[in-house]
């Protein structure tokens, strides 16, 4: 469908094309996590989450719910829900999604049209439901769903499908934390430990752009978080170099535990032969238990 446009012309033609639909779908999720947000944890457990935009003083006013007993049997539906949609329609699409995106770049750059959908589901079924879960995976694998459904139509070659992908992640993510620079930069860096794509640059960033548009028109263009006041001296720099180590040490801390706590359910499920399809029923459930003992706990 793109034969006879120069390079700069398909690349232009991705960018468009995959904001477009990034933007729509990224606001179709997002309205999708409301929706499910407030019916399970705010109808049903009486959770009063907290907002976008609020401050610190307004979410320190948080307190538990009268029920907290109701998150165990709401997550671990949610839990359940998802894993047998999951690993009954597309087992590819387990985890938190950004990692298969990435996959999904360095491999044929093929994602099956289902996946984008699917994802969207059991995500907004797992968050809404109150699963140890965020919108920054999901959003990357619906996204490069997205980029490898625009290259099968455009007939993209395998160079401009992985810039298609690449570009999805970043319009997605970018669009739905309404950080569209932020997008840009995240799409030609999240695909390496220490290389750069840098022909998704330009793309990225105009399909964030897009995509804020078209997101931001019915959410607004607030950022979502609340802007502070920030001051800051000379003196302080060697602080802010102490507290980026002390971040970096916490963020391998955790990726390493993560991962680790990933292989070693993964071992105890192949050991006794439990199917896939209850272990996010298993997570669901421990990480519900957690919730209502702390909600008991505090004050």
């Amino acid at each position: 469908m793109t034969g006879g446009a120069t390079p700069s012309q398909r690349i232009l033609l991705i960018a468009i094309v995959v904001g477009v639909i990034s933007g729509v779908g990224a606001l179709l999720f997002f309205e999708g996590l409301e929706i499910g947000t407030h019916f399970f944890m705010e109808t049903i457990v009486g959770f009063n989450l907290p907002e976008e935009g609020e401050s610190i003083a307004d979410i320190s006013l948080w307190s538990s719910p009268e029920t907290p007993w109701l998150i165990l049997p709401v997550i671990c539906f949610g839990g359940l829900l998802s894993g047998l949609l999951v690993y009954t329609f597309a087992p590819e699409a387990e985890g938190h999604g950004t990692d298969a995106a990435i996959r999904a770049f360095h491999g044929d750059g093929r994602i099956r049209h289902r996946i984008p959908l699917l994802k969207a589901i059991t995500a907004i079924i797992t968050i809404s439901t109150g699963g140890s879960a965020g919108r920054e995976g999901p959003t990357a694998q619906i996204s490069a769903g997205f980029g490898s459904i625009v290259a099968d139509y455009l007939g993209l070659s395998e160079k401009e499908r992985r810039i298609a992908i690449a570009t999805g992640i970043g319009a997605g993510i970018g669009t739905i934390f309404k950080a569209p620079l932020g997008g840009a930069i995240l799409a030609a860096e999240i695909l390496y430990r220490r290389d750069f794509e840098s022909e998704a640059i330009i793309p990225g960033f105009l399909a964030s752009v897009i995509g804020y548009a078209i997101f931001g028109t019915v959410e607004g263009f607030d950022p979502v978080f609340s802007p502070v006041a920030v001051a800051w001296t000379i003196p302080q720099l060697p602080f802010f170099l102490v507290l980026g180590v002390i971040s970096a040490g916490f963020g391998i801390l955790y990726i390493r535990t993560f991962y680790g706590a990933n292989k070693a359910f993964n071992r105890l499920f192949q050991r006794y032969r439990i199917p896939n399809h209850v272990k996010p029923l298993a997570g669901a459930f421990l990480t519900g238990a957690v919730a209502v003992g702390l909600c008991y706990l505090s004050p």
